[in-house]
């Protein structure tokens, strides 16, 4: 399948910049993935499609301010790099810029400690593809300190404005640091609204999936057969595995929240097959486009993606192609913000 199906013209006007004031108060588009009917409201209209029993499923990864800017000591020219996953002790995969003066063995100063030495200090260790490098950090003191103090919200390359507020890139419910980007389709909650959602009888579960090096490479291929994606780690405890197997035991739906969500639930689907599913973790580097068959996932909140991309590939697979490029063409003519600050999508 050409990669160029799912393409689509899309105004740099209708990219966002920034996030609205209030998390909540986005539009949204729903689509009735069976019809393909179109209705347009307001994002907590989202709670009329929800039923008592239903879960919504949120993953809880919180983004570490994973870009760092820095110097090489022996030029002084600038360097930056982009945390992508921790490997063992203090080596990390990273995105270096630029790469190609990033040998095997370069060094990198990041901050001062006002006696002309560096507050971290990298050295590079291996050198990959398109701008990967493992690197060693070496420090004084408490390495997510450091980052705190050091690093800045790894924001995608298509937002140019400087992010004001770092909790603005992260979830209500983010909890458990090792993403390189926001799931972003959880950026509208707000904890009141998710309590309404309690009390309506809507339960919440959690997954968590740390978002990487995959959501900053573009398509590598032609044809959509021939792309790989890079792996993420996931988990699923005990008790968010017993909420998802109840809801399905009884018949409510399985409500995802965001791409990642659907990819850490129809991973962890086909684990355990037809079986109930189980607490589990590990790497996924599942690719859902169209001819997949969901397992777990009966709906799903999203944002609107890039053209060509995996993300238009996967809510594809649910929804129909056909159907979402509609819904899509819809969304550009009625000027709906697009991806990370943008609106957000429901097809049910």
């Amino acid at each position: 399948m050409n990669v160029d199906l799912f393409d689509f013209d899309l105004p740099e006007r209708l990219i966002a910049q920034t996030p609205l004031a209030e998390r909540s108060s986005s539009r949204l588009l729903t689509l009735n993935r069976s019809t393909g009917a179109i209705a347009h409201r307001s994002f907590t209209d989202i709670a009329d499609y929800m039923k008592a029993g239903d879960v919504l499923v949120l993953n809880d990864t919180r983004v570490i301010p994973a870009r760092l800017t820095g110097i090489k000591p022996d030029t002084g020219g600038r360097v930056e790099l982009l945390l992508l996953r921790q490997l063992e002790d203090d080596r990390w995969e990273t995105l270096a810029k630029p790469a190609k003066r990033l040998k095997t063995g370069s060094e990198l100063w990041f901050g001062d400690d006002g006696e002309g030495k560096p507050l971290l200090r990298a050295v590079v260790e291996a050198e990959g593809e398109m701008g990967a490098r493992k690197v060693r950090f070496h420090y004084n003191g408490i390495f997510n300190e450091l980052l705190d103090r050091l690093g800045e919200m790894p924001l995608p390359p298509y937002i140019k404005e400087r992010l004001e507020e770092k909790e603005r890139y992260q979830t209500v419910y983010a909890k458990h640091e090792g993403s390189a980007a926001a799931p972003t389709a959880g950026l509208h909650f707000t904890k009141p609204f998710l309590a309404q959602l309690a009390d309506k009888g809507v339960q919440i579960a959690f997954i968590t999936l740390h978002v990487g090096l995959g959501t900053f490479r573009p398509m590598s291929s032609d044809t959509i057969e021939e792309h790989e994606m890079h792996s993420e780690y996931y988990e699923l405890n005990e008790e968010n595995a017993r909420i998802i197997n109840e809801a399905k035991a009884r018949g409510s739906k399985i409500i995802a929240v965001g791409t990642t969500s659907s990819r850490t639930l129809e991973t962890v689907a086909g684990r355990f097959e037809d079986k109930p599913i189980e607490a589990c973790s590990g790497w996924t580097s599942i690719f859902i486009y169209p001819g997949y068959e969901f397992k777990l996932v009966d709906a799903l909140l999203t944002n609107f993606h890039l053209p060509k991309s995996t993300l238009v590939m996967l809510v594809s697979a649910l929804a129909g192609r056909e159907t979402i490029m509609a819904a899509y063409k819809e969304a550009v003519d009625l000027e709906y913000r697009f991806f990370s600050f943008g609106d957000a999508m429901f097809i049910y």
